[in-house]
């Protein structure tokens, strides 16, 4: 076969057409056109992202969440734009896509619902910001840290670094507790019971001293040290302290149990076991040959 026999031959398959979309003929050479446009669109998204806006947006003074946020609209930004740049290329009208889109949806709207929802989350979460890239949040019974808002979940690093991967709508549609949102100083309350012998002014001294030696409790809001109620066996006390840093309150309490054990123990101030009465009945003897 000659050199021309060849390329007439590339050229009848690359002019082969393999749909119509609303009497416009794709063919394969305009299909892998779309396919370059759009894959030259995501990478010139990854380089805008990763050299210019990460570089310009870590220079100032916005907040970590607020500048993931800004990224990722720009993503989708830059994507959309290459996209409908790909479908004009190539003469397909946008209008009479989503024509056929439109049918479509009214047949697999029911099968896609929860990737519809998922995705609509996400945009809910990119621009209303419940949480963002950083917050330690609490979904169920797990605590975490939020990595990253995807397009259809959310990925959220446990405690013990291990990977949670929870769809968008659970954060806007379910409970969840953000520790970092807006205000990051959170307080965390100490309970812990002295005997009834004790000295009260002495125990709500020794409390006062322990906040007060810890370095992560804050001086304003100042430490507040209260008696709750009178328990079965001790007076149930509580100690009041605010942290700004909510990812350590776990350390925090820790420090505050162990410093609160040896500041009672050098105050000779007692944390009772609980204490049940019993009382016993003198036996009754009973007649065997009783019929």
């Amino acid at each position: 076969m000659t050199l021309p026999d060849i390329l007439k031959t590339i050229q009848v398959i690359l002019s082969y057409p393999i749909f119509t979309v609303n009497q416009t003929v794709v063919t394969l050479t305009s299909f892998l056109m779309l396919v370059m446009v759009l894959v030259g669109f995501l990478i010139f998204s990854k380089f805008l992202i990763n050299t210019v806006l990460r570089k310009v947006l870590s220079s100032t003074s916005l907040e970590p969440g607020l500048q993931y946020t800004l990224t990722r609209i720009s993503h989708y930004v830059v994507v959309s734009i290459g996209a409908v740049i790909a479908f004009q290329i190539i003469g397909i009208d946008l209008s009479s896509l989503l024509v056929i889109f439109g049918f479509l949806s009214v047949g697999i709207g029911f099968g896609l619902q929860n990737v519809t929802s998922n995705f609509i989350s996400g945009l809910i979460l990119l621009f209303e910001r419940p949480i963002a890239v950083g917050d330690r949040v609490v979904v169920g019974e797990t605590e975490g840290d939020v990595e990253e808002i995807r397009m259809r979940a959310t990925v959220v690093r446990s405690t013990n670094n291990i990977s949670i991967i929870v769809p968008n709508s659970e954060f806007i549609t379910s409970h969840v507790v953000n520790w970092s949102h807006a205000d990051p100083k959170v307080r965390i309350d100490i309970k812990v019971g002295v005997a009834y012998d004790s000295d009260v002014e002495l125990v709500m001294r020794s409390l006062h001293e322990v906040a007060k030696e810890n370095a992560d409790v804050l001086k304003e809001p100042k430490p507040e040290v209260l008696l709750l109620e009178f328990g079965d066996s001790s007076w149930n006390m509580e100690l009041r302290v605010w942290i700004t840093d909510p990812k350590r309150h776990w350390q925090v309490r820790s420090a505050l149990h162990c410093a609160i054990v040896h500041k009672f123990r050098e105050n000779k101030i007692e944390i009772p076991f609980p204490q049940r009465d019993l009382y016993l009945r003198s036996a009754v003897t009973l007649n065997a040959n009783a019929e």
